[in-house]
């Protein structure tokens, strides 16, 4: 039997238009106008990532967008803090209380999220962290590599979701092999399902392998999006881009 059809939502990652930013000091484009703007557009949620260099996403970006969400979205829109648990990230998150912490095992020089978290390693520290979150009322999803028995160490540690990385998926379907590339996530989902686990996904999903993942993950929960919609922001705007985020997905 096949899982039942589940609303999807689109968090936008807003780190591309941080990252634009910082490469002047003059104050644009600003974070608060682009998480105004997706979401007036209909997304549903806003992730950042920030990393201790500050290269896109600051401090007081996470803090400034808390403001944003609690002031002028108070109960409909989700906000995803995502990083490695370091004591500068878990100061952030403890002090915001965003929705959703997802934890992801990035080390400070990592240009960008490329692998999921190796549980055997790495389970104490996690399942402490995680445990720590969800008493102080965060739901707390873990970035995974589409393995199955990830997917169920993901619930022995405590965690609430999964966040399945979508990279190899999205390197398959730009070979013409999304199909065939299908498979291990549509078995984590299953063990998801299994174990009480919902499903995140994120990484290079775009507007050509996007509808074809969702079709074949009806459990989906949400989906993190930064650079490829940014990157089709700059040619129909972050309204038209969200939009046919949008449209991928239901």
């Amino acid at each position: 039997m096949g899982l039942d059809k589940r609303h999807c939502k689109l968090s936008v990652n807003l780190n591309k238009v941080a990252l634009l930013r910082n490469q002047r000091d003059v104050g644009y484009p600003s974070v608060l106008e682009f998480a105004r703007t997706v979401l007036a557009a209909g997304a549903e949620g806003i992730t950042i990532h920030p990393r201790p260099d500050e290269r896109h996403i600051r401090r007081s970006d996470a803090y400034e967008l808390a403001a944003l969400l609690s002031d002028e979205y108070p109960d409909d829109v989700e906000y995803n803090i995502e990083g490695y648990p370091s004591e500068d990230f878990l100061q952030i998150v403890r002090a915001l209380q965003p929705t959703q912490v997802t934890l992801v095992p990035d080390s400070p020089e990592q240009a960008t999220s490329d692998h999921g978290w190796p549980l055997l390693e790495d389970a104490a520290m996690v399942r402490a962290v995680t445990g720590e979150l969800k008493a102080a009322g965060m739901r707390v999803a873990l970035f995974v590599d589409p393995d199955p028995d990830v997917v169920r160490r993901s619930a022995e540690v405590g965690a609430d979701r999964i966040e399945l990385y979508t990279e190899p998926y999205a390197v398959a379907n730009a070979k013409g092999e999304g199909e065939r590339g299908l498979d291990a996530y549509v078995r984590c989902a299953a063990v998801a399902e299994e174990v009480g686990l919902s499903v995140n996904a994120g990484h290079d999903l775009n507007l050509q392998n996007l509808p074809q993942f969702r079709a074949a993950m009806p459990s989906l929960e949400e989906v993190s999006i930064g650079h490829a919609i940014t990157a089709d922001a700059l040619k129909v705007g972050f309204d038209s881009a969200v939009k046919a985020y949008l449209r991928a997905l239901a």
